[in-house]
């Protein structure tokens, strides 16, 4: 007999974060994260949507299917809300089939190419600070790479200062660091053409592991003349929603690392697909994930199949998780313990992780209502964050 999705449940938990339920007619449950982060209302009744037009009677092991079912059943496409509805279904799907076969996803995606994934740690917050004492404690802890924000917001063309600042930022970290320890520097998407320019050009004597969305996804036509001032890697693609988003970018040959997000960018099934295809043109991958721990463990699922995988992002101690962090949700936490800056891929089924489903409801009947910083310029207008 043909098992079905027969409910699901939806829960918004702190601090920024929606976690969903999947049920089948044969009592498995699946787990995924759908969300945009300060949008998470509208993603959710997204996935209210698509579950209640497109799933539910559905046999749950069609997942390639119900994904076409999910994309092109809609006449307009894409975008963060959908794909990052998609992208949680498509995860808790997969949680599902992985306890079917009692085999962990990436067994049934081909099988893993490797034993464990690198990891990096977060320092310095939205505004960085303090970069030199945290780059120690973080290498001090055991984690061989680290990743930084570049700069705070900046004007269109900004001061000598202003570069100044950010190179001091980074020598700092390497001084304290060396060179064995690998040091990515994100811009945030929050500095505009040519001070990008300016801030790789100076930062490329602290060799930083590579830089992070130097400019906007809208201006993604502006990497080529950045490219020409570094020998930098090239990091992008978490504000990229799908396979037919990367197109041009990958054709165009200034990106040096892909970075989908497993919860933003169409689930398991795309951003294998986007890894894949990014391998073809010699790009390597690194998932964002400054998200929760369905997000990180579909992400190392991911990792675990594809032979291009750089590193794994994770948010254990970011600076968005004050109220609570990527363990706090899990059952059994040590699944997600780092060794020497790596972290060993799971082999429990689906996703490889078991939600304490009783910490979820208890932290769901909080409001979470989390939306990011809109930072300003001195005039008043309105500066990237």
């Amino acid at each position: 007999m043909t098992q079905t999705i027969t409910d699901y449940e939806l829960y918004e938990v702190p601090p920024r974060w929606c976690f969903l339920k999947l049920e089948t007619s044969d009592g498995r449950v699946g787990w995924g994260e759908p969300v945009v982060e300060g949008r998470s209302k509208t993603v959710r009744a997204a996935v209210e949507e698509l579950l209640d037009g497109y799933l539910l009677g559905e046999d749950p092991d069609r997942i390639e299917h119900h994904w076409q079912r999910m994309y092109r059943g809609g006449f307009y496409r894409g975008g963060p809300v959908l794909m990052s509805a998609i992208a949680g279904i498509d995860q808790a799907l997969w949680d599902v089939k992985g306890k079917q076969f009692d085999a962990p996803a990436y067994e049934l995606l081909g099988g893993a190419v490797r034993d464990r994934i690198r990891v990096y740690q977060w320092i310095g917050g939205d505004r960085p600070a303090a970069v030199g004492d945290a780059a120690a404690e973080q290498v001090d802890a055991g984690f061989t790479a680290l990743k930084m924000n570049a700069t705070s917001e900046l004007r269109r063309i900004d001061t000598p200062a202003a570069v100044r600042a950010a190179e001091n930022r980074l020598e700092a970290v390497r001084n304290r660091v060396g060179p064995e320890v690998d040091v990515g520097v994100d811009f945030h998407g929050r500095v505009s053409k040519p001070m990008a320019k300016r801030l790789v050009e100076a930062l490329e004597p602290h060799e930083p592991f590579f830089v992070e969305e130097p400019v906007l996804p809208e201006h993604l036509d502006g990497l080529g003349e950045i490219a020409q001032h570094t020998t930098t890697p090239i990091a992008t693609g978490e504000r990229l929603y799908s396979r037919w988003d990367c197109k041009q970018l990958f054709e165009d040959g200034h990106v040096d690392v892909i970075q989908p997000d497993l919860s933003h960018a169409g689930g398991i099934t795309e951003c294998k697909k986007i890894a894949d295809m990014a391998a073809a043109y010699d790009v390597a991958l690194a998932p964002h994930c400054p998200l929760g721990p369905i997000a990180l463990a579909s992400c190392v699922q991911v990792d675990a199949v594809a032979p291009n995988a750089l590193i794994q992002e994770q948010s254990l101690d970011i600076h968005y998780n004050e109220t609570s962090d990527v363990l706090d949700y899990l059952a059994d936490p040590a699944v997600f313990e780092y060794d020497d800056g790596y972290v060993t891929l799971p082999d429990g089924p689906g996703l490889g992780i078991e939600i304490d489903e009783d910490h979820v409801q208890e932290m769901a009947e909080q409001d979470v209502d989390w939306h990011n910083p809109v930072w300003t310029h001195e005039d008043g207008s309105v500066a990237e964050w």
